[in-house]
């Protein structure tokens, strides 16, 4: 049986683990129907928008107080509608941002010691620190900058985006929309704000310059579509629905986003939106959808998202919230864990864990991850200064110690990054050999320059060939002939040598022998009787008087005559077997390079070799 070929993966097995006995129970989560997360956490606490009457409020639960929650806990309360959004700041874990349907945005601060069980029959209240004015409609999102320290982000009904200084309380940028924002996401390095909008455009910010450095169509759909930046990589996932309202997925390029990476990826047909997170440490990209208790996950590679499997829950889910990674359970090989809510009424942690045996630090399946520290301050940040928060490493907080910085030289990235960067010019001097047989070929010659070679090598053939190949052979050398005969001469010559050899010509019998050596048609019979008569022909030339004299002129023409045509004969030979040869190369050529002339020069030389051809034959 044929085996099957797995993919390589770290987190293929991960695998998603319910906690309902460590629930937070007798919760009244809002019922409100803005799309939001409703419950944000971090290792400390976990806000959820309360359902509550007479103004807006938001309930920040410890994580630590498992279990039934009090029927009376302290709230969150200040706004005078309802809290659509909560956000908790990334360096700061008791400082969180609110948005609500009133057009507010306000800072809370959580108590020292905060907890919610109390003696008092009416816990009090906290109240916000700072409120933030400015939006004209209601405020549906808050974002804190994942790279700055207190710059939040919040966008409205009225089509803006606004870049707030906390510290100071103002809005120092404003980002304008044509529609409503639907889902907001920062870069890696806090320089680029994601957006979707209702107006179906996805726009990728440069906040700095307040806009769009891009503007593209996103999900067809008529339902919401959700946007994730995907930490240090240069990409950015989204979630909507198509034409047919079909769930999608969609992978981005932010400097050349014209469309999705391969196209959209259909998910199902469920009407739910699925709300995304970007794992940096697992790599991974987790789908939670609202309205149903899967939790789909993805790893990213090769610009592509590989479906690992999915958490199912019998338990819909309506909010979810994702712990950042320096919150989560290292002795347990858990990489990620979530909050879901259930009913309305309780919340319920989901842990996924790596199956592993090992008793030790996994350091494999735990990079370096963000602290608590800033890339930079918010004056620097509006100043314009971009920087990564410098990572903490997680075997250092493994045992219970002070988390430890990792240097920015050792990340992951750059260290994957640089050797590919060092290689690559190595090999570039490898090819240059390779055009030398390219160069060699050339273009073709002119019709001039082949008669030209054509009139050497038909001058010089017969001396440079055979003087070539005397110099290669080892043998003694020989006096080479002055006149070189064809090897048709020579087979004439071996017929006509024994007639004229042994008979000697008369006077009277040799006068007709010009006339049938003028005018034959084989032309080397006669040059072979020619070549043989002289040697005998003198005996009688001396004895004889004016018609030996007569005769022996008349031989010595026709000789002449005969030499003189055999050598033209010689000539046209050689260059009809070298016209041969380059016609024959000249088709072979054709047919296999691809760097010659045009089909018109082709076909044209062609035809002038051909006739010149003809005329060396006629």
């Amino acid at each position: 049986m044929a085996g099957r070929f797995v993919r390589a993966s770290k987190y293929r097995h991960v695998f998603g683990q319910g906690a309902k006995k460590q629930c937070y129970d007798n919760l009244r989560i809002s019922k409100n129907a803005w799309d939001t997360n409703l419950i944000k956490a971090n290792p400390e606490y976990i806000a959820v928008n309360w359902e509550s009457s007479g103004g807006g409020a938001f309930a920040v639960i410890p994580i630590n107080e498992k279990g039934r929650a009090p029927d009376q806990i302290p709230l969150f309360r200040g706004h005078t509608a309802a809290v659509l959004d909560t956000d908790w700041s990334p360096f700061n874990d008791s400082l969180i941002a609110s948005a609500a349907d009133d057009g507010k945005v306000f800072i809370w601060k959580v108590p020292e010691g905060f907890t919610l069980h109390t003696d008092a029959d009416e816990p009090a209240d906290v109240s916000p620190q700072a409120k933030l004015s400015g939006h004209m409609r209601k405020v549906g999102h808050v974002l804190f900058n994942t790279a700055a320290e207190n710059v939040l982000a919040s966008s409205s009904g009225d089509y803006t985006v606004k870049l707030w200084d906390v510290e100071q309380g103002a809005a120092k940028l404003t980002l304008k929309h044509k529609d409503i924002v639907q889902s907001m996401s920062w870069s890696a390095n806090g320089a680029l704000l994601v957006t979707t909008s209702r107006d179906k455009k996805l726009r990728v910010w440069d906040v700095r310059q307040e806009k769009p450095a891009q503007e593209v169509p996103g999900h067809p759909g008529a339902k919401n579509s959700r946007a994730v930046w995907m930490g240090e990589h240069d990409r950015i996932a989204t979630t909507g629905f198509s034409r047919m309202s079909d769930r999608q997925l969609g992978l981005w390029d932010p400097r050349n986003p014209t469309e999705p990476i391969g196209g959209f990826e259909i998910l199902d047909s469920i009407s739910g939106v699925c709300m995304p997170f970007w794992d940096d440490g697992t790599q991974c990209l987790y789908l939670a959808g609202k309205g149903d208790g899967n939790i789909r996950y993805y790893e990213y590679e090769n610009d592509k998202f590989e479906y690992l499997t999915q958490y199912t829950s019998p338990n819909p889910q309506r909010g979810i919230a994702f712990l950042p990674k320096r919150g989560i359970n290292l002795h347990d090989n858990e990489v990620l864990r979530a909050f879901k809510t259930v009913n309305d009424a309780y919340i319920e942690p989901v842990s996924f864990i790596v199956p592993r045996r090992s008793e030790m630090f996994q350091s494999d399946i735990y990079p370096p991850t963000t602290g608590l520290r800033p890339g930079t301050t918010t004056q620097e940040w509006f100043g314009g200064k971009t920087a990564l928060p410098p990572k903490i490493s997680l075997e250092s907080v493994y045992d219970g110690g002070a988390p430890q910085e990792v240097a920015a030289e050792t990340k992951p990235v750059v260290t994957q990054s640089a050797p590919v960067k060092a290689e690559a010019p190595k090999p570039a001097p490898e090819p240059t050999p390779a055009p030398a047989p390219i160069a060699s070929r050339g273009p073709p010659p002119s019709m001039s320059d082949n008669k030209q070679s054509l009139a050497a090598g038909a001058s010089k053939f017969a001396d440079d060939d055979m003087s070539d190949k005397e110099s290669e052979s080892s043998f003694e050398e020989v006096a080479k002939p002055v006149a070189r005969h064809t090897a048709t001469a020579s087979r004439q010559e071996e017929k006509t040598r024994g007639p004229a050899i042994s008979k000697e010509p008369e006077p009277t019998q040799a006068k007709p022998t010009p006339a049938s050596t003028i005018t034959p048609s084989e032309p080397g019979s006669t040059l072979k009787s020619a070549d043989s008569t002289p040697a005998h022909s003198s005996a009688p030339a001396t004895s004889s008087g004016g018609p030996a004299s007569a005769l022996r002129d008349a031989l010595s023409d026709i000789k002449s005559q005969l030499e003189h045509q055999n050598k033209v004969m010689s000539d046209q030979s050689d260059q009809i077997s070298l016209l041969v040869r380059e016609v024959t190369h000249l088709k072979t050529k054709l047919g296999a390079s691809s760097q010659e002339p045009s089909d018109r020069e082709k076909d044209e030389r062609i035809r002038q070799l051909e006739l010149e051809l003809e005329e060396a034959r006629s």
